[in-house]
């Protein structure tokens, strides 16, 4: 009996594994759950225990064996996703940026979304102005440490923390006269809404940088916002197009297309190609997710998408979720009293590192601290101001703003429109934070966070800014990124690689339909041979031709078969 107990309940244990995940506060959550459990089941755990029910906006991310990141699916088992062994861990994290954070109907909800929204911008995957870093700044301070009281916040109590990749002497003196002067008396509540009403405001808002390349091989990053598909290439966003305008997806191996509509005559093919097919495919996947979530009316009008128009081949995906009109109106009927919300003081923590351990350019020297505050954190002003239905355009040469260092040091100073040299490489972005932020020591990881980037098809004027390596520019090393020429261009599909793969489509059609009709006469053979009484088979029975082909063609191959299938047998018990 003992032994059946102890068996029964080691069988228990291997049916069991254990996951930690990561929330947006740093916090971990660990549970224990059944290794076919589906991801639908840990989500819920996690949102119960958040006390969160407008959780159609989050999500769960992983990141494979390979450091290839995925948003883990509600419909299939756990397990079956994450290729690595047990313990799994993951993190929560905002898979639909809220269009309006306004509008969210809960405070817990916009609060989850305001430490998303401030961890992108301490990693650099929110860019803007220096005014504006140094107010969204103020009003993460206001939120987590109240009014400025002197004798709790002494002279230069702002560089005591970090909020971005890098910031200067001079932006933490803005952040703190801000915070002392213009947020007095806010509460916690309205300081929070009003950093993400400005946020919601940036051209990078809701951004989740993929790498590619374009078909001049040169850096850019894709991304997927509440608004439509952007491209990011050197600091500045040079594709924009809205949910309305983008009438496919697809990919084959690492090239991914967009295909829209700007107007009635002008059809749009965008082409890039990501630094494996895996994460092309993520790409695609998140792409036609965040595309059924922002642009339809209702979740009964998903349908499966193909990635590819080439004839029985790619992959197909559905998204099963709510959309975002179906969220708002599910939010609009909650009834209950507001959840409580333990904030956590702006503790150092492992994703916004105290400033003695991130970046500062109190050691460089002043003329060299001075270049590098114009270049770098002006350089945050990456972004020009503009609505979020900027129409598709080419970059060139004359559209880009005038680097700083063709400038005296005066004139760099007292202008506000100067760009940085960096290029747009959010620092740690590529991977999610519980391994990019316990390993650090990933250089391929690292390599990837720039090595990739892309641009349009249809252009073939590189951006001003593009041609640096975007892993040598991440806002957390620190050096500047050398100017190299880019090698190992992908080149253009040609007319004559267009016309094989027209070929080779064509082919496999006719295969496959020669294989399903010789396939169909079989089946057809069969039933007319068989003993089956049906009115249909009866009449093709009694035709001339079938009675024909039925003694001078099946019978003798019949007893060809038989004959042979005997002499075998016969040969294999002889043996």
């Amino acid at each position: 009996m003992l032994s059946r107990l102890m068996s029964s309940s080691i069988r228990s244990l291997d049916r069991e594994c254990n996951c930690t995940v990561r929330l947006l506060d740093d916090s971990e959550y660990t549970c224990t759950i059944q290794r076919d459990a589906k991801g639908q089941y840990l989500f819920d755990v996690l949102c119960h225990h958040l006390n969160l029910l407008e959780k159609d906006y989050f999500g769960i991310r992983y990141v494979d064996p390979d450091k290839q990141r995925h948003w883990l699916e509600f419909t299939k088992s756990i397990a079956k996703q994450i290729k690595s062994q047990p313990p799994f861990t993951m993190c929560l994290r905002v898979k639909f940026y809220p269009p309006d954070p306004a509008a969210l109907k809960e405070e817990i909800t916009r609060y989850l979304v305001f430490l998303q929204v401030k961890r992108d911008l301490y990693h650099g995957r929110l860019l803007c102005k220096t005014s504006d870093a140094a107010l969204l700044a103020a009003h993460i301070l206001q939120a987590e440490i109240g009014d400025h009281d002197p004798g709790k916040h002494p002279e230069g109590y702002s560089s005591k923390f970090q909020f971005f990749p890098k910031h200067s002497e001079k932006l933490e003196r803005r952040i703190a006269d801000i915070h002392k002067a213009e947020l007095i008396g806010q509460s916690p509540e309205t300081s929070e809404l009003n950093f993400l009403q400005k946020a919601q405001s940036l051209e990078t808002y809701g951004v989740d940088p993929h790498p590619c390349k374009d078909v001049s091989g040169n850096p850019a990053f894709l991304a997927f916002t509440p608004f439509g598909f952007t491209v990011l290439q050197g600091n500045r966003r040079v594709h924009f197009l809205k949910w309305e305008e983008v009438t496919k997806l697809k990919f084959e191996a690492k090239t991914f297309h967009v295909y829209a509509n700007q107007m009635e005559d002008k059809k749009i093919i965008l082409t890039y190609f990501a630094p494996t097919p895996d994460a092309c495919k993520h790409l695609w996947k998140c792409g036609v997710e965040n595309q059924s979530f922002f642009k339809l009316e209702k979740s009964s009008q998903v349908r499966t998408v193909s990635s590819s128009n080439l004839f029985f081949k790619g992959s197909r995906f559905r998204y099963s979720g709510k959309v975002a009109k179906e969220v708002m109106e599910q939010s609009a009927r909650i009834k209950r009293d507001p959840p409580e919300i333990h904030r956590h003081g702006m503790v150092p923590s492992r994703s916004c590192p105290s400033i003695t351990h991130g970046p500062r350019l109190t050691s460089v020297p002043r003329t060299r601290r001075r270049a590098v505050h114009i270049s770098i954190m002006e350089g945050l002003e990456s972004l020009r101001d503009s609505a979020h239905s900027t129409p598709v355009r080419s970059v060139s040469h004359g559209d880009c703003y005038m680097s700083s260092r063709g400038r005296s040091a005066d004139e760099a100073a007292s202008s506000s429109a100067v760009i940085s040299d960096e290029a747009y490489s959010p620092s740690d972005s590529v991977l999610p934070s519980p391994v990019a932020e316990r390993g650090m020591d990933m250089p391929s990881a690292r390599h990837l966070n720039g090595a990739a980037t892309c641009s349009a098809a249809d252009e073939r004027r590189p951006d001003a800014g593009a041609s640096k390596e975007g892993h040598a520019a991440e806002f957390s090393s620190g050096r500047r990124a050398p100017r190299t020429a880019p090698t190992g261009k992908p080149s253009p599909p040609s007319d004559v690689e267009e016309l094989n793969k027209f070929i080779l489509s064509v082919l496999r059609l006719f295969l496959v339909t020669i294989g399903l009709l010789f396939a169909l006469l079989l089946l057809l053979i069969m039933l007319t041979e068989s003993d089956l009484d049906i009115a249909f088979l009866r009449d093709i029975r009694k035709t001339p031709e079938f009675q024909q082909f039925h003694f001078e063609y099946f019978c003798p191959l019949r007893r060809w078969f038989a004959c042979k299938l005997r002499w075998v047998g016969g040969f294999l018990i002889s043996k």
